[in-house]
């Protein structure tokens, strides 16, 4: 076999994947790729949103020939509860917006056929069992009855790292560090789009939502504007997950019939439902990154970051592969020891992904321990806003009252509390 030996091989056909496989063989590098799914991008469902300056660096230009779907002008959070919601709203000129709403099914097989014409080799509906590990080290991997050699294997098999569990390469994550999510894309004519989110020509809203979406459990609901669809789902995390009466499938009909939502989803078609997980541990919660004949790249390597405004995973994706190719190229002369891969964690603590890590590294913990955030601070929002904006006919108090009231009702020390934990987390 050793004829047929690559000096790469890459599992999973994602963002990761796909541009490890794209910088490799630029390099001169013999590089085949192996995707489960039937076309890249059928297995992944992200929300989706994709930050460009990552890409850009490599494939500058992209923007003006992939398949993306509407440039980001305008950005929402809300709180919701039952029957309100309480939204902050920037709007900004396509000059100024740095991301675009993406759908992975159309998205992927592009980034996949730049990969090719650089020379990878890319092979779908190909499942790999397992690896093939001889004296410690991997050295390729088996696909059924078939055995493929490389002098490395990169795992971008995403969130849910079978392969590497199943070789204990890393160990399983905690529930408290993952989240699960499900998702519909949902088809509405452009017009109707633009018209109820208030867009012109290729713009797009990306809108975050905490509190009802979730039964008021860590996580929330999102919804991106496509070209002629919408991408609607919910995220919640697992260890609240079992404490939650509702199954994920139930939160997100509900979020649909939110009544303030309900009219923005009028007359929309279902196209397809997906569900993933989504790695939120951040630093504090990475598995080892490499070893002897291996390496993690994407979400494999759980480099994903939730800021609560935003959510960030593929562009995080594309610095992971970066370093990861970079590390190789520098390696190519000495071999892939577990000595030589090391250098791949320097690699991304050098990198623009790196100090965002660092920025929120407590961030994760503090949503854990402070489950208010989502089921008491929205309707706090509401109640207070609503005696705002009363008008009855009585004297309204003033507003540095108003404030006072709504303060003590949620609980001094409580406020105080999650103050200090946001500004250390922060």
């Amino acid at each position: 076999m050793e004829e047929d030996r690559n000096d790469i091989i890459i599992v999973g056909g994602g963002i990761a994947g796909s541009t490890c496989a794209l910088l490799l063989a630029r390099a001169g590098f013999s590089v085949l790729l192996l995707e489960r799914g039937p076309q890249a991008g059928s297995k992944n469902c992200s929300g989706g949103r994709l930050y460009t300056h990552s890409l850009e660096l490599i494939h500058p230009g992209f923007t003006q020939t992939a398949p993306l779907e509407r440039l980001i002008t305008q950005e929402r959070l809300s709180l919701l509860t039952d029957g309100s919601m309480t939204t902050l709203d920037h709007r900004q000129p396509a000059t100024a917006a740095c991301s675009w709403s993406v759908l992975r099914a159309r998205f992927d097989p592009w980034l996949m056929a730049q990969a090719e014409t650089a020379g990878a080799q890319c092979l779908t509906d190909v499942l790999v069992d397992s690896l093939i590990i001889e004296k410690g080290r991997v050295v390729g991997v088996n696909i059924g009855d078939d055995k493929l050699y490389a002098s490395l294997v990169i795992l971008a098999e995403g969130a849910n790292t079978l392969l590497a569990e199943q070789h204990q390469l890393t160990p399983k994550p905690a529930p408290k560090t993952m989240s699960t999510g499900v998702k519909e894309i949902l088809a509405l004519p452009r017009e109707k789009i633009e018209e109820r989110f208030g867009l012109e020509d290729n713009q797009g809203c990306a809108w975050l939502f905490a509190g009802q979406p979730t039964g008021g459990k860590i996580g929330g609901g999102f919804l991106y504007t496509n070209r002629d669809s919408l991408s609607l789902g919910v995220v919640c995390n697992l260890s609240a997950l079992g404490r939650v009466p509702r199954s994920l499938p139930q939160m997100l009909e509900e979020f649909k019939s939110h009544p303030l939502l309900r009219p923005l989803l009028k007359g929309a078609e279902l196209m397809e439902y997906s569900a993933h997980l989504i790695p939120e541990g951040g630093l504090n919660h990475l598995p080892p990154l490499t070893g002897d004949g291996w390496l993690l790249v994407g979400d494999a390597a759980r480099l994903c970051l939730h800021t609560g405004h935003t959510v960030r995973g593929m562009d995080l994706a594309v610095i992971s592969a970066q370093s990861a190719a970079v590390t190789l190229i520098n390696a190519r002369l000495h071999g892939y020891s577990a000595s030589a891969l090391a250098a791949y964690s320097q690699h991304l603590q050098r990198s623009s992904l790196w100090p965002l890590m660092e920025q929120y590294r407590r961030l994760p913990e503090m949503l854990l321990t402070s489950p208010h955030l989502f089921n008491a601070y929205p309707p706090l929002t509401a109640d207070l806003l609503h005696d705002l904006f009363d008008v009855s006919g009585a004297t309204s108090p003033p507003l540095r009252k108003l404030l006072w009231r709504h303060a003590r009702k949620a609980g001094l020390w409580r406020l105080l509390k999650d103050s200090l934990k946001g500004a250390r987390s922060l």
